[in-house]
């Protein structure tokens, strides 16, 4: 048998149906507004600093001193505060310097001078930690011994 409709079961409405697909679609866009313009912010502040290995220099007359040059070519200034050395990019080791931290201005190189004892042939991991962002670790062979 077959069920008959009874008068006193009621439904929402098409209009009351619609209006609550509307209120639900308005808050789901103000909440997504309000994260990307969160997210593009931040983004934004830090896209103005992009630090990037300029040149490692090897020197000393005991091999025990080397020059790392860091360029910003971003937009806003950059504050150097760490530098890590090693031997693998899992070995690195934070080394002190005299010139930490160091500013590195938008659109410039600093420079970045460290004692650390190197062998000649060996290959060397570099980070650079700034306040605003960090570059690396990247490799960079030291110089061989010129032939005798």
């Amino acid at each position: 048998m077959a069920r008959k409709p009874t008068a006193h079961v009621r439904a929402i409405t098409p209009i009351l149906a619609t209006l609550l697909l509307i209120v639900i679609a308005v808050g789901a866009v103000v909440v997504t507004y309000a994260w990307l313009m969160t997210y593009m912010s931040n983004a934004n502040h830090l896209a103005g600093v992009t630090l990037q290995a300029a040149n490692v220099r090897f020197y000393g007359n005991t091999n025990n001193m080397i020059d790392i040059d860091v360029q910003n070519t971003g937009t806003q200034d950059a504050h150097i505060i760490d530098v890590y050395i090693g031997t693998s990019a899992s070995t690195l080791q934070n080394q002190s310097s005299p010139s930490l931290p160091t500013p590195c201005l938008a659109g410039t190189i600093a420079r970045i001078t460290v004692n650390y004892n190197w062998t000649t042939g060996t290959t060397y991991y570099f980070k650079i930690v700034a306040s605003e962002q960090m570059v690396g670790p990247w490799a960079q062979p030291a110089p061989n011994p010129p032939p005798s």
